[in-house]
């Protein structure tokens, strides 16, 4: 069985594009004729909701996956509408896999022990069930966590990664404006927190390396710190690393790549608002071909990175 790292790695490569599609749906990112058509249909609004995230999903999974590796849903963005949204990520992992693509929970999970377990084996894994045989709940290809608790939040997911051949992003330099309050912290030995746990992750992830001289716990390092996304590669030469921050976040592809191997390879850039909504800015097309519009941006995102890979501004 390939693993995580390899899998991936071998998809950049073969559609020529180190993007992930994050799937972050919410009601107002829905054209007003596909909310109409659901509530016309459905009498139950929770439902109605849900059928019509989870058609709003599968016409952009089927717009790109022919270009585009991955896709990164967000957790939070379906709970948030219960049990029906819970269900519709479900559906939506199963529906980008059938189309080829890979899935990334973005759930940034953190705890210890038999806590940390329940996590890796519920969106990684397997749970058994009252017949005694297992399931996979969600059955996701990878994982972001969140490894400042340390080594025993992050090796049930490793034991998982090693029996699945799943994968793990771990939190090293984040997107968010408020990044450095902490993870820029110089510590006694000179280190900021983020370069430690850069570290981390290079230990950590040894044992995970595939074929392709990636391992499956790779990192997260966002696009709008690119002299940060430079030193974190130097520190973990094997880690894949999964880049937010492009396009809403305000990111551009020279920042984007800046965490990229000198050879091009190692990470892959996430966008989200700006591939889901990109129908807001096409005035030139219906509403309902929101697919279109999506693909086009992917097309142009494709486009501007490898043009910024032949021309880094930043290593």
């Amino acid at each position: 069985m390939r693993n995580f790292a390899d899998r991936l790695t071998d998809k950049i490569a073969e559609f020529n594009n180190p993007t992930v599609m994050g799937l972050d749906p919410k009601i107002d990112y829905l054209p007003q004729a596909l909310r109409d058509k659901w509530m016309n249909e459905v009498e139950n609004v929770e439902e109605a909701t849900a059928l019509a995230l989870y058609d709003f999903n599968c016409q952009l999974i089927d717009a790109v996956c022919d270009i585009i590796p991955a896709v990164k849903p967000q957790h939070a963005y379906y709970e948030m509408y219960g049990i029906e949204g819970i269900k519709t990520l479900q559906k939506t992992i199963k529906y980008a896999q059938s189309k080829g693509m890979l899935v990334i929970s973005d759930a940034k999970r953190n705890d210890i022990g038999a806590t940390a377990t329940c996590y890796a084996e519920s969106i990684l894994g397997k749970t058994a069930m009252i017949d005694n045989n297992e399931y996979a709940m969600f059955g996701s290809d990878a994982i972001t966590i969140n490894g400042y608790l340390g080594i025993d939040g992050i090796k049930p997911f490793i034991d998982v990664s090693l029996r699945e051949g799943t994968g793990m992003f771990n939190l090293v330099r984040t997107s968010n404006p408020s990044a450095g309050d902490l993870q820029d912290l110089i510590l006694e030995d000179g280190r900021t927190v983020y370069q430690a746990m850069a570290m981390k992750v290079d230990e950590w992830g040894k044992e995970l390396i595939g074929e392709n001289g990636f391992s499956s716990l790779g990192a997260v390092v966002g696009a709008t710190w690119p002299e940060q996304a430079v030193n974190a590669r130097k520190l973990m030469p094997n880690a894949i690393i999964l880049v937010p921050g492009y396009g809403a976040q305000g990111a551009g592809p020279d920042s984007a790549v800046a965490s990229f191997t000198k050879d091009g390879k190692g990470s892959i850039v996430n966008a989200s608002r700006s591939l889901m909504c990109a129908w807001k800015k096409r005035e030139d097309l219906d509403p309902m071909d929101f697919a279109k519009a999506t693909r086009d941006e992917a097309i142009d995102m494709k486009n501007k990175l490898n043009a910024a890979l032949k021309d880094r501004k930043y290593c």
